[in-house]
């Protein structure tokens, strides 16, 4: 899989990110080809090898097709599972970083609260803003408007 300077791509633990530069560094001796991602939002820099690019989960953004999926998960009826809330956490937490929008979909659905239901707890509330946060930046990049309109967009889905 390769990608052009000024590509967006998804690094599954950060996020959507867009590809800056490719340069060969010499590491140990050996050249290696990197790929320089930038993630504006967390002001960082990302290089990863060409040969790990599988390995690493990195991947283009999702089709209008799988968005539309993820959105629809929004629909459905949340499934809470009775689990200890430490395993639970853990299963958002591994949804989360695998990337893909539609168990990210599964995890904001899941931990959304309307006003009348009970207050979610700090933990709840810090992963399903983060949950959120990543569904709504590449809502953002696949429809090419910004960030507050892909969550704003989100937010009245799960109210509806």
């Amino acid at each position: 899989m390769t990608f052009k300077t000024g590509d967006y791509v998804v690094y599954p633990a950060h996020g959507v990110g867009q590809v800056i530069d490719r340069q060969t560094q010499e590491i140990g001796g050996h050249p290696l080809e990197l790929f320089v991602i930038s993630f504006e939002r967390e002001r960082m820099t990302l290089k990863v090898p060409v040969a790990k690019v599988k390995n690493s989960g990195l991947r283009r953004l999702s089709t209008k097709k799988v968005m539309e999926t993820a959105l629809n998960t929004l629909k459905g009826k949340a499934r809470v599972k009775r689990a200890m809330w430490s395993r639970r956490a853990q299963e958002y937490e591994a949804k989360i970083n695998s990337g893909d929008p539609v168990s990210i979909a599964e995890v904001v659905r899941d931990l959304h609260r309307s006003a009348t239901q009970p207050e979610q707890s700090y933990s709840e509330r810090q992963i399903y803003e983060q949950a959120l946060e990543r569904l709504a930046h590449e809502l953002a990049a696949v429809e090419q408007i910004d960030s507050l309109a892909a969550a704003e967009k989100l937010e009245k889905m799960l109210a509806a």
